[in-house]
C-alpha cells in the first residue's frame, strides 16, 4: 500500500489518522504519546495508519500561536568527510543574516534513520526543511509531501523532487568525468568507492561514468569497494589492493576526493609516475587537499553554492516570498597534475 498524499497540504491531525486505523482519538494520541494502556494489535494499526499518511504529531501545538518554531532541520547523511561541513558552513552564513537556526540531523546512510530524524524534526513544525538526496523511503515521502512547510532537497538533480530542489547532475558528474580521462588516452580504468545501494549519489555518478566509458567501447577494468566513512587510510589500502591485483590498470577513478588523496599518496610513496604510469581522479574538489604534493583531478560539485541557495530559498519563503524551485549547478572539472598526460 502506498503512502496518501495530501494535495491541499492541509495539516494532518489525529482525527485522520483515527479515521485511518478505525480507532479513537483518544487510542491514537495514547499510542503516539506513548501513554496508557493500548494492547500491542491496536498500537500496531495505529503506528502503521500514522506512517502510510505521513503524519508527524505537533510537538508545540497550543504553545505558540504562530505553530513555527524558527529552526531549520538540516539533515544530512554524514559529517566524516569534508563535503557536507562545508555545506552546512553555507548555510549558516546565511541564515545568520535571519532569525532562523539551523539545526543538524544526520542519518548515515540509514533509509530507516533518515525517516526517525524526519519525524522528530517536523513534530517541532521547523521553518523549513533542507535535506540530502532525492531518494526517501515511502513512509518519510509522506511526511514531507505532509508537511506544511518550505523543504529543498539537496546535491542531486536525477530525480523528482518533493518541493525546491538545488544540486548538480550527478550522472553528468560521472559522465564528464569519463570524458576527460578517454581524451586522454586511457584505456585501463579501474573504480574505487563506498558500496554504493545506500550513496545514491555516488551510485549514479558510476553510472554516468560507466556509461560514457560503454560509448567508447571501454568497460571498467576492476573495482575495489568499502564501507564506512572517507578516509585517507582506505584510498591507501584500496591503491595498494587494485594495483597489486591488476597492475596494468593505467587509470583510478574515485569516488570522493578524500580516498583519491590516500591513492595519490599510496602512489608517490611507492615511486609509482602519476600520471605517467597511473592516472587519477577523485570527486568534490576539498579544498583541504590543495597541500597535497600534486592537485588531485577532481570534480567540484558546488558545495557552498548548493547551501547557500538552499538557506536563500528557505529565508524566501518563510517570509512568503515566491522563489525559483529548482535550481541546477554545473559541476567543474579540475584537471589538477594527475590527469593530464605529460
Amino acid at each position: 500500500m502506498s503512502p496518501q498524499h495530501n494535495p491541499s497540504k492541509r495539516p494532518l491531525t489525529l482525527r485522520d489518522v483515527s479515521d485511518a486505523a478505525g480507532v479513537s482519538e483518544m487510542t491514537v494520541s495514547r499510542v503516539l504519546r506513548n501513554r496508557g494502556d493500548v494492547s500491542d494489535a491496536t498500537r500496531l494499526k495505529v503506528t502503521k495508519a500514522a506512517k502510510l499518511l505521513g503524519y508527524v504529531p505537533n510537538k508545540i501545538a497550543g504553545a505558540l500561536a504562530s505553530q513555527r518554531v524558527n529552526l531549520v532541520a538540516v539533515i544530512i547523511p554524514s559529517m566524516s568527510n569534508m563535503v557536507f561541513p562545508e555545506v552546512m558552513t553555507s548555510i549558516s552564513e546565511v541564515l545568520d543574516e535571519t532569525p532562523l537556526q539551523p539545526v543538524i540531523g544526520m542519518t548515515n546512510y540509514s533509509p530507516e534513520k533518515e525517516e526517525s530524524v524526519l519525524f522528530e524534526m517536523l513534530s517541532w513544525r521547523p521553518s523549513g526543511l533542507i535535506i540530502a538526496g532525492l531518494e526517501h523511503s515511502d513512509a518519510s515521502r509522506a511526511m514531507m509531501q505532509n508537511a506544511d512547510v518550505p523543504i529543498v532537497e539537496i546535491m542531486d538533480l536525477d530525480g523528482d523532487p518533493i518541493d525546491a530542489v538545488v544540486g548538480v547532475s550527478q550522472r553528468r558528474a560521472g559522465r564528464e568525468m569519463a570524458e576527460a580521462i578517454i581524451a586522454q588516452g586511457y584505456r585501463k580504468i579501474g573504480f574505487m568507492g563506498t558500496n554504493m545501494p545506500l550513496d545514491h549519489r555516488a551510485r549514479k555518478r558510476f553510472e554516468g561514468f560507466t556509461e560514457a566509458l560503454a560509448k567508447a567501447g571501454i568497460k571498467i577494468a576492476d573495482q575495489e569497494f568499502y564501507s564506512g566513512g572517507s578516509a585517507l587510510v582506505k584510498g591507501r589500502e584500496m591503491t595498494e589492493t587494485i594495483l597489486k591485483r591488476s597492475p596494468d590498470l593505467d587509470f583510478l577513478y574515485y569516488s570522493n576526493d578524500m580516498i583519491g588523496a590516500g591513492g595519490l599518496l599510496y602512489c608517490l610513496a611507492n615511486n609509482i609516475d602519476v600520471p605517467g604510469k597511473v592516472g587519477l581522479a577523485g570527486f568534490n574538489g576539498v579544498e583541504l587537499l590543495d597541500g597535497l604534493p600534486k592537485q588531485l583531478a577532481t570534480m567540484d560539485a558546488e558545495r557552498h553554492q548548493i547551501g547557500r541557495i538552499a538557506a536563500e530559498i528557505i529565508a524566501a519563503k518563510a517570509n512568503g516570498e515566491q522563489v525559483e524551485t529548482r535550481v541546477e549547478l554545473t559541476p567543474r572539472l579540475q584537471l589538477g597534475d594527475t590527469l593530464i598526460r605529460p
